[in-house]
């Protein structure tokens, strides 16, 4: 039976970075992936980094958001330098737009709410949000800037992080499905797939909506909600900011290449493509940038994130000794690698997160827990 320090279950980004911090710290890590690592809701993401709120659910994820963008630059930097490979990183700004009769007051109470979370967002007039960014529509919009908003390319991310992960000494293994963990009274030893068993002082479940299928279900309530997407090849390099409407959003890569989306599909497991979902993303991309409806469609694809009942992630220690939880970060996983790598690598190795971190506990979810059983 293998040991380890520490196994990880899951290889998208969470679990590789993860890997990577504890292995740079010396400690004898396992990631075991279902498929190839990097291949399910990190490769499907957008790759926006903002602390901003979506909506009045994702308030609470505010200060944990703000601490990973602020950890970016970091981050980055010591990812490409252990991979030898660049991450798409941009420092850019992005633009907010409302359309509409009611879009002057969804501005403004944008910004109300922004500001009460200290940050740093500004009103400013369709002229000058041309001036900065000239492919904007014609027609009459509100907007906001938000300065300190970045963007990466997730595929370059993941990839740069999985070599980052082996360099620091990891050992990575694909293709190997968990479909079990070792719970021997109050303390979970290891894990089980299908032919082997594996050992661990530490096992971290990682494997966002996967997580739920791990014989473990109440301990991460996870589920898939899908998320459809496309790439666009434009004629020239536009837009060049990130531009996010109530309707969708694109994010340039650069050279003319942007992605575009996105759906949010209750619909199980199934990773499918649909008319409905493309049109309405070429739809509110078009209708932000109308010289997109020339551009040729590169790809589409379609991702499952990792969703929870309070639309949260959950992160550290669950209420079985030995098993640690960094899953259901929904649509923010690429966007709080950085800060959920560093809380859960003090908490494990100096013993104390440096965060409040009481918002993710898995511990919310022990009545589940209690009453779905333990495998």
């Amino acid at each position: 039976m293998p040991t380890s320090d520490v196994l990880i279950i899951g290889g998208g980004i969470i679990g590789l970075s993860l890997a990577h911090k504890l292995a740079a710290a010396k400690q004898r890590v396992l990631l075991l992936d279902r498929q190839q690592p990097g291949l399910e809701a990190s490769w499907a993401a957008a790759g926006m980094l903002s602390a901003a709120p979506e909506s009045p659910d994702d308030v609470a994820i505010v200060p944990l958001a703000e601490k990973s963008v602020a950890l970016y630059p970091e981050f980055v930097r010591a990812i490409e330098e252990a991979s030898g490979q660049r991450t798409g990183f941009r420092r850019d700004g992005a633009f907010e737009i409302f359309f509409g009769t009611t879009a002057e007051a969804e501005r403004d109470r944008t910004i109300a709410v922004h500001r009460s979370l200290n940050l740093r967002t500004e009103a400013v007039t369709a002229a000058e949000a041309r001036a900065i960014e000239p492919a904007l529509t014609k027609s009459d919009f509100a907007a906001i800037w938000i300065a300190d908003e970045c963007s990466v390319a997730p595929r370059a991310l993941t990839s740069a992080a999985l070599q980052a992960a082996k360099a620091s000494g990891a050992e990575i293994r694909s293709n190997v499905e968990v479909r079990n963990l070792t719970i021997e009274g109050s303390r979970c030893l290891g894990a089980e797939s299908a032919t082997e068993k594996f050992s661990a002082q530490l096992i971290i479940l990682a494997a966002g909506c996967f997580t739920s299928q791990i014989g473990a279900a109440g301990f991460a309530p996870t589920r898939p909600v899908r998320g459809q997407m496309l790439s666009l090849r434009a004629a020239r390099a536009i837009p060049t900011h990130v531009l996010r409407s109530r309707n969708g959003y694109v994010v340039p890569r650069g050279n003319g290449l942007l992605v575009a989306g996105s759906t949010s599909e209750n619909a199980g497991y199934e990773k499918k493509i649909t008319a409905a979902g493309i049109a309405g993303i070429l739809n509110a991309a078009i209708n932000l940038v109308p010289e997109l409806s020339g551009a040729a469609i590169e790809e589409t694809w379609s991702g499952l994130r990792p969703d929870t009942p309070d639309h949260l992630p959950i992160i550290g220690p669950s209420e079985v000794e030995g098993l640690w939880l960094a899953t259901g970060h929904y649509r923010n996983g690429i966007a709080l690698a950085p800060a959920t790598a560093q809380i859960l690598g003090d908490w494990i190795l100096q013993g104390n997160p440096n965060f409040e971190v009481e918002p993710f506990s898995p511990r919310r979810y022990a009545a589940v827990a209690g009453r779905s059983g333990r495998s």
